[in-house]
């Protein structure tokens, strides 16, 4: 492995644990603002302490990357999460290099790892949805999301493109949420649509297997039988031959 695959390897606790603080700080304040001040002031520390995790980690990929500047185009994404404060909630998704970790006990089958990745993402997503958007929805006027009930609701439908309609964002932190939760169901369908192609055209191809191993078998068996047969004539003929030739004198 290189310098940065070794970083990866080694960061991926810490980042999964400071992801979890962070998740820790952001959903508390959303999920009950009558929090006391106290504890708000330890939720802000906590969000600043794991912001500054994650800088360091993108500061360490970039240092041992072999193409720095390509790494850093390649990785933009990342940066603006770190840089923009409307994409904070973004930092939620650092929980998925947990599954990583869970991809490795998966083994090789290769639907044991698609169902802990879609498994993972699908819950990760939609809960980090749901508090990004009651954070931007709540108390803000025409909002019809004012309950974390009501946005994981929106969230589930909107993921599984249903979208009843009955709840949705009206800000435009809010739609942008809802526009990469729309990017997320899509993608997670195709995933699991993949997947299941993949199941049936394995069956497929055991049946098709399995149906060609009997036939030899039955063409292996036929083919025995013949051969004892013919030798068995073969036998038969020799007898008479003998018995014929024993006789005529």
């Amino acid at each position: 492995m290189n310098r940065l695959m070794v970083w990866e390897r080694r960061t991926e606790w810490p980042l999964v644990v400071a992801a979890l603080m962070f998740l820790l700080g952001y959903a508390l304040p959303i999920l009950d603002p009558g929090v006391p001040p106290a504890l708000r002031s330890g939720c802000t520390v906590i969000l600043a302490a794991t912001w500054l995790v994650f800088v360091v980690d993108f500061l360490g990929r970039i240092w041992f990357a072999e193409r720095r500047g390509h790494y850093l185009v390649r990785h933009l994404p990342d940066l603006l999460v770190l840089a923009v404060p409307i994409l904070r909630p973004l930092r939620l998704l650092r929980l998925l290099v947990l599954v990583k970790v869970l991809n490795r006990q998966a083994g090789n089958a290769l639907r044991g790892r698609v169902a802990i990745y879609v498994g993972a993402a699908a819950v990760t997503v939609i809960f980090c949805a749901a508090l990004a958007v009651l954070d931007a929805e709540r108390g803000r006027p025409g909002a019809n999301i004012a309950t974390f009930g009501d946005a994981a609701w929106w969230a589930v439908t909107t993921v599984m493109t249903v979208g009843y309609g009955d709840r949705y964002p009206v800000t435009v932190e809010g739609r942008f949420v809802a526009v990469g939760l729309m990017v997320a169901g899509i993608a997670l369908i195709g995933v699991v649509t993949a997947s299941f192609a993949t199941w049936l055209i394995d069956k497929v191809r055991q049946v098709e297997a399995e149906s060609r191993a009997a036939t030899s078998a039955d063409v292996n068996a036929l083919r025995t039988e013949m051969t004892a047969l013919r030798e068995q004539l073969a036998l038969r003929a020799d007898e008479s031959t003998g018995n014929g030739s024993t006789q005529k004198p």
